[in-house]
């Protein structure tokens, strides 16, 4: 698909006198896969916050599939979801529970096989009747990448995805993603600080430094624009270029 299906002007987010985003702009295309890099306080998160219309910009323009999110983002809301491995679902409730309750709070029919299906390909069965609150780290990444998975999302915003994960589940869960994508031609935003990941699934990348989006390109412009040898290379420079304030906020 060429056309954009997520449209971002002049977007801002302040908090008093500090500013998380910073009157950026981009466009993702249907069916690409986007990465937004920056060190830990670069506004990563606050970004697809805003994309997901759980928060409110300051200033600036944000379209959704062709919707404004802050006016009419319920219109769209029911053809994205969200995954990250730093929001915990209920702990009491085992996962095969919170699985259907977010099933049917999305309104999907037939629940039951739509949550079994999902922890059949996710590899979560064995564990469908523990409570969250017993799971490893990476076991609770797999049931909050289920639970954003219920409603077959046309935009799926991913933060940290495989955070967590051991390299070969991590890897598994990767290939999952984008046979995901080739099967429902999804779009797909992430955030990660897993360069390698970012080189393999991404075909668009925007770095992000003090709320500012300050380079942009393939993961192969972005190394031969800098003159190095890897995406995690220029990520470095990037942030190193910051003053050192970058490398010591992602500590």
């Amino acid at each position: 698909m060429d056309a954009a299906v997520i449209r971002v002007e002049g977007l801002t987010k302040r908090y008093g006198d500090v500013v998380a985003v910073d009157a950026i702009d981009f466009e993702v295309k249907g069916g690409a896969t986007a990465a937004l890099l920056g060190a830990n306080g670069a506004g990563k998160t606050t970004t697809l916050a805003m994309i997901l219309g759980l928060l409110l910009p300051t200033a600036g323009t944000l379209s959704v599939l062709g919707q404004d999110m802050v006016r009419h983002r319920y219109r769209v809301l029911s053809r994205m979801n969200f995954s990250s491995p730093y929001i915990d679902l209920p702990r009491r409730l085992t996962v095969a529970e919170n699985l259907t309750v977010y099933a049917r709070l999305y309104g999907i029919g037939r629940t039951r096989p739509r949550v079994r299906q999902l922890c059949e390909e996710l590899a979560i069965t064995d564990f469908m009747d523990r409570t969250l609150g017993t799971l490893s780290a990476g076991q609770r990444s797999r049931v909050a990448l289920a639970k954003a998975l219920l409603n077959e999302p046309e935009i799926l915003l991913l933060d940290e995805p495989t955070a967590s994960l051991d390299p070969d589940v991590a890897d598994w869960v990767r290939q999952y993603l984008l046979a995901y994508q080739a099967r429902t031609g999804a779009t797909i935003l992430l955030a990660s600080h897993n360069m390698a990941e970012v080189e393999r699934m991404c075909t668009d990348v925007m770095i992000m430094r003090r709320g500012a989006i300050v380079d942009r390109g393939t993961p192969a412009e972005l190394i031969q624009r800098h003159g190095r040898q890897t995406l995690e290379e220029v990520f470095l420079d990037i942030v190193r270029h910051d003053g050192g304030e970058g490398a010591r906020a992602a500590q």
